[in-house]
């Protein structure tokens, strides 16, 4: 695949993402009883990059998309729970999945993602607060960061398998992994 096309389709998926993220920040919270939950929606893109470019790229992705959507609409604080929870969740997935797809789906690896996106912004909030009685908050937000990790995961299944330009990716992307993984061996 030529560098071009690669960077246009980074910058595609990272404005996409950017869109979603400032669309999301724009929706009162849904969950009444867990102030300050999000759907995580702008993971979709996360998860996307993951199953369709390298490691580097998809990183550079996440990190492009997490500058963008602060210097957009957010503030300081947002962008360091914003950032560890994306880290987090971005090395997880990426762990995740490498066990490999008899073993774990891409609805598995997202609901991996958003469980682990509400650790780091837990850990992250109890280093600022000083205390780790936040973390009691944990149980409530895993529930709601696994079943939102579930709803992204079938949206991006459901995306790389209809959307012939992100297939095309995806294979392009697994042809390149198969062939680097044989010339090491």
């Amino acid at each position: 695949m030529n560098k071009n096309r690669r960077l246009i389709f980074i910058s595609l998926l990272c404005a996409q993402g950017v869109v979603i993220g400032l669309l999301e920040n724009m929706i009162p919270y849904p969950f009444a009883f867990a102030p300050g939950a999000k759907l995580g929606l702008a993971n979709l893109i996360t998860i996307i990059a993951i199953f369709t470019m390298p490691k580097k790229e998809s990183f550079l992705l996440v990190w492009i998309r997490l500058i963008l959507t602060t210097l957009l609409g957010g503030t300081t604080s947002t962008f360091l729970y914003s950032m560890s929870g994306a880290i987090l969740s971005y090395f997880g997935m990426l762990i995740v999945k490498s066990l490999g797809p008899k073993r774990v789906s891409i609805i598995g690896i997202s609901a991996t993602g958003g469980f682990l996106h509400n650790v780091g912004q837990l850990v992250t909030a109890s280093m600022i607060a000083g205390s780790w009685q936040v973390l009691l908050y944990l149980p409530i937000l895993s529930f709601l960061g696994i079943l939102s990790g579930i709803a992204i995961g079938i949206a991006a299944n459901f995306l790389l398998v209809r959307v012939t330009t992100l297939e095309k990716f995806q294979l392009d992307y697994e042809r390149q992994s198969h062939q680097e993984h044989w010339h090491m061996k």
